[in-house]
């Protein structure tokens, strides 16, 4: 019952597998060319739609650098500078948060808003809550957390979850300080 298998046994399979693999290859290919613009762009109106929740003074953005500093700034109806969009990351309970934080020309924090988070759902991912983000709104540098009555440049930090509300907070805090250093923290308004 031994049965001898011929090259040809042996090659039929592998030209068929390696023709499959080729042409599922460029169908692939093809198909990511056609929809990576689409990407592309949608990812674009996304983040703009994100900079006019986070600067709602603002109607134009503009994309910068400044050493390794990437930020938009954000101009009003007069061609004005109404203020800036960072966009920072920081370490919480489940991995890297990545947060936009729009801060007015005079150094005030305009909105916040999480783009990734992979906190505890019902506990690290309240920071989504717009009560949460809106304590942000109004605070200059040096933002500080507190478990109970907030003082004045303080947020309240989110029950069960600190860890994250740090995070949140030391992303805050890391796009203020990169204002300060674009803008030499001059009033700009």
């Amino acid at each position: 019952m031994n049965k001898k298998f011929s090259i040809g046994d042996i090659l039929k399979p592998t030209i068929v597998l390696a023709l499959i693999c080729l042409i599922t290859s460029a169908l692939l290919a093809y198909t990511n060319s056609l929809t990576a613009p689409v990407i592309k762009q949608n990812n674009i109106a996304s983040a703009n739609a994100s900079k006019a929740v986070v600067l709602a003074d603002a109607e134009n953005f503009a994309d910068e650098t400044k050493g390794d500093i990437s930020y938009s700034v954000g101009t009003d109806a007069s061609g004005a500078v109404a203020g800036y969009v960072f966009t920072t990351t920081a370490k919480s309970y489940g991995g890297e948060i990545s947060v936009m934080v729009g801060i007015k020309a005079d150094g005030t924090v305009s909105g916040v808003e999480l783009l990734s988070i992979n906190d505890t759902p019902g506990l690290g991912m309240n920071a989504k809550n717009p009560s949460f983000l809106e304590q942000f709104v109004g605070k200059v540098a040096g933002i500080l957390v507190n478990k109970n009555e907030p003082a004045e440049n303080e947020i309240k930090a989110l029950t069960g979850a600190t860890v994250t509300s740090k995070a949140v907070t030391a992303a805050v805090n890391t796009a203020l300080d990169n204002y300060t250093e674009i803008t030499g923290g001059v009033n700009n308004g």
